[in-house]
């Protein structure tokens, strides 16, 4: 499997996320992460890879990563991936919705998608290996991981999905995040590793601290 990765930085006011385009070099079949915000371009990244979408993949809920999937889940009639958690919790609705409870890998148009269950910012957060590369939604930023103070959230899980990303991924996975706080996305993990203090937590007590910690600033200062 020979994959291309475009990763698109879209915006709204002054919230700026990260979406992706996976894209099968060989069939041209790609796949949709969180598309949110600007629908113009993400179709002009589409259309200069003659791209041919065959499925939307979640990671989580928000607004901010779910924006534009019920308008390309209609326009391409694609099948879009949640997982079961995350869809009831939340009651979830989108045009030809599918949720994953199994977490086993699954072929979309030649693309293998191994989804990884990741609470900790959500009930049923949800990120994607696809080959050597880690879509991670709000779990894992390059520089941190997600807030974990909003309906399901829970900082207790979410040390312990930080725990099982690192004995589950190589050090030489790309890391994918919904956001970035100043580092360029598609770092190596082996560098998310050695600069990333979340990882660097090994007691759970510790990291619930220091996640929860009263006064953090510059918590949506996304670059």
């Amino acid at each position: 499997m020979t994959i291309q990765v475009i990763s698109l930085r879209v915006r709204s006011d002054q919230i700026i996320n990260y979406c992706y385009v996976i894209i099968d070099s060989n069939t041209k079949s790609t796949v949709l992460v969180d598309p949110a915000w600007e629908q113009d371009t993400i179709e002009k990244a589409l259309a200069a890879n003659q791209a041919k979408v065959s499925a939307i993949l979640l990671t989580h809920y928000h607004r901010d990563h779910v924006n534009l999937c019920e308008s390309f889940a209609k326009k391409y009639n694609v099948p879009v991936y949640m997982s079961k958690v995350e869809k009831e919790y939340y009651d979830f609705q989108c045009t030809n919705l599918q949720t994953i409870a199994s977490f086993n890998s699954f072929d979309i148009a030649g693309l293998t998608i191994t989804p990884l269950f990741t609470p900790g910012h959500t009930k049923g957060g949800t990120s994607y290996l696809i080959g050597d590369n880690l879509f991670c939604g709000d779990t894992l930023f390059i520089e941190g991981c997600g807030l974990c103070t909003g309906n399901g959230a829970d900082p207790g899980t979410m040390f312990e999905t930080l725990q099982r990303i690192k004995q589950t991924i190589h050090l030489n996975t790309l890391i994918y995040p919904g956001h970035s706080y100043g580092y360029p996305v598609g770092q190596l993990f082996s560098f998310v590793l050695a600069n990333n203090v979340y990882l660097q937590l090994s007691s759970k007590d510790n990291f619930i601290a220091f996640r929860m910690r009263p006064d953090q600033r510059g918590l949506f200062s996304f670059k």
